[in-house]
């Protein structure tokens, strides 16, 4: 399995960025777009692929899990609160954007058997590997 994040910055993009695109590109937008990605874990077994995405403060109801066309892509919306009229709010630190995630998934898993489930803050999704790739250890007899 390929797990690649999509539209991946190389260090020439990065320094292109800072120094040809420093004023409109390190404004709120630029911020908004690059930093509010989760950070994201990728650990492989010999049955799969263990995903883990941190999102704390989330809601399990507010994330999408979808396979198309070979990518899978994590995603989050804020469902909208509604206003308390019992009292007035003076600063509000606390956010949860919206996000984003794509992987391209080969064809060395089974992406019919996806599951996820979110627990302390953190989205986990086991990818299971085809039958047909798992390496089982095998033993060779020397004649």
């Amino acid at each position: 399995m390929t797990l690649v994040k999509q539209n991946p910055k190389t260090f020439n993009n990065l320094f292109e960025d800072f120094f040809f695109n420093y004023p409109q590109s390190w404004g709120r937008d630029a911020q908004a777009n690059n930093f509010n990605v989760p950070p994201v874990n990728i650990h492989e077994t010999t049955d799969g692929y263990h995903v883990e995405l941190s999102a704390p403060g989330r809601n399990k109801e507010d994330f999408k899990v979808n396979v198309e066309n070979n990518l899978l892509t994590i995603s989050f919306e804020k469902q909208e609160q509604t206003e308390n009229k019992e009292f007035k709010t003076i600063r509000r630190e606390f956010g949860s954007k919206s996000f984003k995630r794509s992987f391209s998934l080969d064809d060395k898993v089974n992406a019919d058997a996806i599951q996820a489930k979110y627990e302390n803050g953190v989205l986990q999704l086991f990818i299971p590997k085809k039958e047909e790739v798992k390496v089982a250890a095998k033993q060779i007899t020397i004649n």
